[in-house]
């Protein structure tokens, strides 16, 4: 009778708490894959931000929040719960971001570098552009293993323990590539200090 009564009480749909991702993960294991949508639905908007400051590119971030989204089906079934989910989320786009800069960088190579400049839109302007797009355009000129962990830490607000999980590598480091890139930024930006103003 007891039994019986638990296994009615699993089939009980279940209040989650908002933080609960391992509950949402451990149902999706069990065989309830609508719990999936859920996942997406809570991270899909900070997956798109970090692609899109990562690449500089709104014509990539769906294509490739998609290929991150699809990894993580794939995946889930072996997620281990030694970190957090999003950690590993993250992890995933990090690595999904390098594949794209890696095709983007061969794909300049055979790309005239004045064609090549126009599509990044760095003929235009100061004058014309506002602080959002000249920061934007800075932080697209930082080396990519100074930006990811400075997106990661700055907009998204992961810790440094996070950041070295989804980049793979130590916390020391990870403040390094962060003050680097965070002082590099400081000058690329020094031209248009009153615009910022």
């Amino acid at each position: 009778m007891k039994l019986k009564k638990t296994k009615k009480e699993l089939q009980q749909p279940q209040i989650l708490n908002l933080d609960d991702d391992f509950s949402l993960i451990k149902r999706f294991i069990e065989g309830d894959e609508y719990t999936f949508n859920t996942l997406v639905q809570r991270h899909k908007e900070k997956v798109r931000n970090i692609i899109y400051l990562t690449l500089g590119n709104h014509d990539m971030v769906d294509d490739i929040a998609q290929e991150v989204f699809l990894t993580v089906y794939k995946n889930l079934g072996s997620f281990r719960f030694e970190s957090q989910f999003t950690t590993w989320l993250y992890r995933i786009t990090v690595n999904k971001c390098k594949d794209q800069l890696r095709k983007m960088k061969i794909r300049s190579i055979f790309t005239p570098i004045k064609e090549s400049e126009e599509e990044l839109g760095y003929t235009s302007s100061p004058e014309n552009s506002d602080v959002r797009e000249i920061v934007q355009k800075a932080i697209a000129k930082l080396p990519e293993k100074l930006r990811v962990p400075l997106l990661l830490k700055d907009i998204e607000g992961l810790s440094y323990q996070e950041i070295a999980e989804s980049v793979q590598c130590e916390i020391g480091t990870v403040k390094s590539r962060i003050f680097r890139a965070r002082e590099g930024l400081r000058n690329m930006l020094k031209p248009y200090q009153e615009e910022l103003m």
